[in-house]
């Protein structure tokens, strides 16, 4: 046999016992006329020793970082211990040896601190996963896989697959098409989610579904989105929100216990959609820390009877200005405030300036504009904004949805530098009564934020059915009663990450016919893309509701990293692109015309 232990196997209690092992060649070091090489395979890493004689044997046999080797020999007491790994109290004193393949020069270090770049880690990211760090992230990965599967077994979830060549219904994010060579000029889509699959599993009976499964949208990338992902999507029958937010409560603190052995003994926090954005700029806010937003004017409204007077032509123009305390700052330099103003300057943040107070220890204040405001209307500025001496108080003015996101990002780049925001902390938060829509002022048409298939609140039904979703004046539109629905959803956040969203599902043909109209679709265009759905719901279709958890961004957060890439095993690059196996890349002439495909690509 090859081996008869792992290279992470080995301890004292193993003295003298003679043993196989089989793996790649870490390091190899030469003291006169001894040899030590490190062997590794997935389980650890063990030192080699190589007597005189073997030694001479390597001039002839010579040996590379990364040769797959094995080796047989006697277990031994290390006498340079290394504290560093399980395996650093013992060596094997080595009496024979053999090559099983040659390796070429790898093109980086195999090793934590490699001198790989994330590109040529990419294209040979067959050597990366062999490198401890990576490997770390996907055994994790497998853990979270594990721990979900336990507990939803146990709470009697039943695993079902579902197709991944379905019906393009380009409603959200756009679909990657597949076209059937057997259905001249008709295409399959690939899922964006099963969410049509398992509302009819739950039609058909089966009551608690679930499935760790593929996903895909044709989206632009950035660190937690890949063209393909993973959801552990979920559903249940005859069950109410609470009964949703329960159930996966409990999945979560599960995979916390069983992964990073955190007993996450607190009721999960709630909080509506409005009070996140009014509080915190998102509807994902980080809870590891305070620092709530002041919302001293609000789409033209002064919230701050201070402004009422005031001659700051910037505050005056502003459509809203929002601010935040932050605690321990008020002796920023002026260099350290400029880097600030700079900051909301950037392209990405998208901002003109930065207005700040400074509320000085001995209680005295300083702003940036002294020179429109005296010490007692900064002292009512301050009050307002629950500033305490020592604090900074940054402000933010300018367009509603543009000054909400920015001061959201500075909330969270001040987290950061204050560092509250600690790798090794968790906390979750459930986000709830969702605007049921969005309206789409392009198109002068109502979209559902979620999907068309969540419910309203109960209370909110009526309206939806008994108004006209068209809006003549795209100005008022949120006086229209549309905008006041709320939707029966619900998110999961962790640490400041959406990592699972859902809702209370429309089970009954009418309702679902009224949301479908009032997204502007026509009976014609909802019997064609969902007409399936709609028939299935005469069939005594059940109250039903369901989540789905973005697993690799779970993954990440457990991980300690900002980016889903480092806890996929092939990942794709920022283009889409996996330069690995070069792809996507063109197709034949032949197979093109099987499909009866022209490319038009001027």
């Amino acid at each position: 046999m090859y081996r008869t232990h792992t290279c992470g196997e080995l301890r004292m209690n193993h003295l003298n016992k003679e043993t196989t092992l089989a793996g790649w060649v870490q390091t190899i070091r030469k003291f006169g006329s001894i040899t030590f090489i490190d062997l590794r395979d997935r389980y650890g890493i063990t030192q080699l020793l190589l007597n005189e004689k073997l030694t001479e044997q390597l001039d002839n046999t010579p040996l590379g970082r990364e040769f797959v080797i094995t080796v047989k020999g006697k277990v031994s007491e290390r006498s340079n211990k290394n504290i560093n790994i399980p395996t650093g109290d013992i060596e094997i004193l080595v009496s024979e040896f053999k090559v099983l393949n040659k390796s070429a020069v790898p093109p980086f270090t195999i090793q934590d601190d490699t001198d790989g770049g994330e590109d040529i880690r990419m294209k040979y990211r067959f050597l990366d996963l062999r490198r401890n760090a990576v490997k770390k992230n996907i055994e994790l990965r497998y853990a979270v896989n594990r721990a979900a599967r336990n507990y939803l077994h146990q709470q009697n979830f039943i695993d079902i697959e579902t197709p991944f060549l379905i019906k393009s219904t380009p409603e959200g994010a756009r679909d990657f098409v597949v076209p059937s060579r057997m259905n001249s000029g008709e295409f399959y889509a690939l899922p964006q989610s099963p969410q049509t699959f398992k509302q009819l599993l739950m039609v058909s009976g089966y009551d608690r579904y679930y499935q760790i499964v593929k996903c895909f949208r044709d989206e632009d990338l950035r660190a937690d989105r890949q063209p393909e992902f993973t959801q552990i999507d979920c559903e249940m029958s005859f069950v109410d929100q609470e009964d949703i937010l329960q159930m996966f409560e409990g999945m979560i603190k599960s995979i916390f216990k069983e992964v990073k052995n955190i007993d996450y003994a607190e009721t999960v926090q709630r909080m509506s959609w409005e009070d996140a954005m009014w509080n915190y700029g998102n509807d994902k806010p980080d809870i590891r820390f305070d620092l709530k937003i002041a919302n001293l004017k609000v789409e033209g409204k002064n919230h701050f009877e201070g402004l009422d007077h005031s001659e700051f032509a910037v505050f005056n123009n502003a459509e809203t200005i929002l601010a935040i305390s932050i605690p321990g700052c008020s002796d920023y330099s002026r260099k350290q405030t400029d880097e600030l103003i700079e900051w909301v300057k950037r392209p990405q943040i998208g901002m003109g300036g930065l207005a700040f107070i400074k509320y000085n220890t001995d209680g005295t204040l300083k702003s940036s504009f002294d020179k429109f405001f005296n010490a007692d209307q900064l002292k009512s500025f301050a009050e307002f904004c629950k500033a305490n001496p020592g604090d900074l108080i940054l402000i933010l003015a300018g367009r509603e949805e543009r000054t909400r996101k920015a001061i959201s990002d500075l909330r969270l780049y001040m987290a950061d530098r204050l560092g509250l925001r600690k790798a090794d902390e968790f906390r979750l938060l459930w986000v709830t009564d969702f605007p049921l829509f969005e309206y789409d002022e392009e198109g002068n048409r109502w979209v559902a934020r979620h999907h068309p298939f969540t419910s309203p609140k109960p209370e909110d039904i009526e309206v939806m059915i008994g108004n006209n979703p068209l809006i003549e004046n795209a100005e008022k539109y949120l006086e229209h009663p549309y905008s006041k629905i709320k939707a029966n959803a619900y998110d999961m956040v962790l640490n400041g990450n959406e990592i699972g969203g859902g809702s209370i599902r429309i089970f009954q043909r009418e309702l679902q016919e009224k949301m479908f109209a009032a997204l502007g679709m026509s009976k014609e265009e909802s019997q064609h893309k969902f007409g399936f759905l709609l028939g299935a719901f005469e069939y005594g279709a059940p109250p039903h509701g369901g989540i789905a958890f973005g697993f690799d961004r779970l993954c990440a957060i457990l991980g300690g990293s900002e980016s889903i890439r480092d806890f996929i095993a092939f990942p794709k690059n920022n283009s889409g692109r996996d330069v690995m196996i070069d792809a996507p890349s063109t197709i034949d002439e032949k197979q093109l015309a099987e499909l009866q495909i022209k490319l038009d690509l001027k």
